[in-house]
């Protein structure tokens, strides 16, 4: 028996960097997007106008700050029916996510967590998509995740919780590459041999064993905000992600001295800024936006 099409209509709450982006994605690809935002100009003036502008069983995706997904969800609750979809695709903590879908399973909602890897340009562009939760409403969903993905840049996890699970791990990975490429090019900067740093970044990402979007990026930085980062923070931000992947570890056993190395640095950098700060600032601005 043949499956139902999916009907390309999407319920969506959140426009910053990230929503904004796959909106337009979404709406290239031919899907019909209802969107709201509390700050941003959408096409619902609330969630309940966004709600009943699509046709049950809706699907709803939420891109908003971890802190809000609960709040939202609360609201969201009010107008929805047995058998609508609810989509996490923000950086929402797993053990959230778990707790979330057994909450809403007694309603007779369905819920995903998504984590959603490539900053605003894989939101626009092809983003990479780690899907947990109920594989037979990932099955019905695939159609979207294809989308919006880049080539091959979707798979289903595991149960719900995995999705963010898989992401936050792949934040902590992150936060350690990002902390030796940093580390390497603050060493090259103090040599003595006045290397031209962006050849360098350029040759490393032509070929080489490290070759590497962040690379991409670091040259990318250099070619921007000039070798000096001068006006780049030497204080390196964090929102959180890598820490809950050290304390994951820590609670598995698991030791993690690169990813614990790369969070402590991050930590430190606001009371000590450093060039190596600013490597990691730039590297944050090009790939997610972030401010310098």
């Amino acid at each position: 028996m043949q499956r139902k099409p999916l009907k390309k209509e999407l319920g969506y709450i959140g426009l910053g960097k990230m929503g904004k982006n796959m909106v337009a994605h979404l709406k290239e690809k031919g899907w019909k997007v209802v969107t709201f935002d509390t700050h941003r100009r959408g096409s619902a003036k609330n969630l309940r106008e966004l709600v009943i502008s699509l046709f049950p069983m809706r699907i709803i995706w939420i891109m908003v700050p971890f802190q809000a997904v609960g709040e939202v969800i609360e609201e969201l609750l009010i107008h929805l029916t047995k058998g609508d979809i609810l989509i996490d695709g923000g950086n929402s903590h797993y053990e959230d996510s778990i707790r979330r879908a057994q909450e809403l399973a007694f309603k007779r909602i369905h819920f995903l967590d998504v984590g959603v890897s490539g900053g605003p340009q894989g939101a626009r562009k092809g983003a990479a998509l780690m899907i947990g939760g109920e594989k037979q409403v990932f099955k019905k969903l695939e159609p979207l995740f294809y989308d919006l993905a880049a080539k091959d840049g979707y798979g289903y996890m595991g149960v719900s919780g995995a999705g963010h699970f898989v992401k936050m791990i792949h934040n902590g990975i992150e936060y350690g590459m990002m902390q030796a490429i940093a580390e390497g090019f603050a060493v090259m900067k103090q040599s003595g041999f006045q290397l031209d740093l962006q050849e360098a970044a350029k040759i490393y990402n032509h070929g080489s064993v490290i070759e590497s979007r962040l690379m991409d990026w670091l040259e990318e930085a250099f070619c921007e905000f000039d070798k000096e980062l001068k006006d780049v923070s030497g204080s390196a931000a964090h929102t959180g992600e890598g820490e809950w992947a050290l304390k994951t570890a820590e609670k598995l056993k698991i030791p993690v001295p690169i990813i614990k190395g790369a969070v402590d640095f991050r930590i430190r950098s606001a009371a000590h800024p450093s060039y190596t700060g600013k490597i990691l600032s730039a590297l944050r601005n090009r790939f997610g936006g972030h401010h310098i």
